[in-house]
């Protein structure tokens, strides 16, 4: 599996705006050149962005900056369609430098953190509502209008977050991205299971001893750290939203050792597993 590159066909339109309903999101790790706010109606699961992994529910919103690697998966054993709503479109979709103008300061800067991927959080009703307007709006003009208002009101949102606070991934050159792209790709398919370190170097044609050292220059963390930060914060997320065994956990999330589980969490986490959930719990009920 690699980072795929998607191509989006706009027709005769300035962007895109759409809504998926399958039984799981199929769309692979993937990046394109457009900026993408994803709103989830229905279903939960996993959301890739970059090398940050969340769990995601109805309500999730999420703006994209171009060429960010991402996708959602759906978790498994639910009868219930998983529904989103997308809207992409290029940075020069208003035209050439349209948001370099003084009026557009606020979306620009938006835009400029999108490049690390932002989730919206706290009370998104209203963007919610003027992402669906877009959706349903019949009159193409009036569309790209409510496309402008929706960007402006996202720069007026108070609560949200930068998902890959790292912020290496923008300093990479493309090229870097694009080797560095195959390498995520392969961890967040695999990162449940037995990883390999000689085919992740493989996968971009190098000697592992040169991958090591190359994935630690870009990343500032080993191959090794960067799988077990997957691992870690799916196990997480697992603890506070089911009711699993700890053991079982540990097992799914890619561990098959329980003590190495119990030791590589605490030293990221700070609690063990068990410590981490009844915190979750105790928080809850303070």
């Amino acid at each position: 599996m690699k980072a795929s590159f998607e191509s989006l066909n706009t027709g005769n339109r300035s962007f895109l705006v759409r809504r998926f309903t399958e039984k799981s999101f199929s769309a692979p790790y993937h990046f394109h050149p457009e900026y993408e706010l994803t709103l989830i109606l229905k279903g939960s699961g996993k959301r890739y962005v970059g090398t940050h992994m969340q769990a995601y529910f109805p309500g999730d919103l999420v703006l994209l900056g171009s060429n960010l690697p991402h996708c959602w998966k759906s978790e498994n054993g639910t009868n219930e369609n998983s529904v989103s709503v997308v809207v992409q479109f290029r940075g020069d979709c208003m035209g050439i430098d349209f948001f370099s103008k003084p009026e557009m300061r606020r979306i620009d800067n938006l835009l400029h953190k999108s490049s690390n991927g932002i989730f919206f959080s706290g009370d998104t009703n209203i963007l919610q509502q003027k992402m669906l307007g877009v959706l349903y709006e019949k009159s193409d003009c009036k569309k790209f209008i409510l496309l402008l208002d929706l960007l402006h009101e996202l720069t007026l949102a108070k609560k949200y977050s930068v998902l890959n606070k790292e912020n290496y991934y923008e300093e990479l050159s493309s090229d870097e991205k694009e080797r560095l792209n195959k390498v995520m790709a392969y961890i967040v398919d695999n990162f449940q299971k037995e990883i390999s370190l000689d085919k992740a170097a493989a996968l971009i044609n190098m000697t592992t001893h040169a991958f090591c050292k190359y994935f630690k220059k870009v990343t500032r963390k080993t191959f090794i750290e960067a799988v077990n930060d997957y691992r870690v914060d799916f196990a997480a997320r697992q603890l506070v939203h089911t009711n699993m065994a700890v053991s079982q956990i540990g097992f799914d999330s890619g561990f098959n050792d329980i003590s190495n589980f119990y030791k590589t969490f605490r030293q990221r986490m700070k609690l063990s597993p068990l410590g981490y959930r009844k915190a979750f719990v105790k928080k809850l009920f303070d």
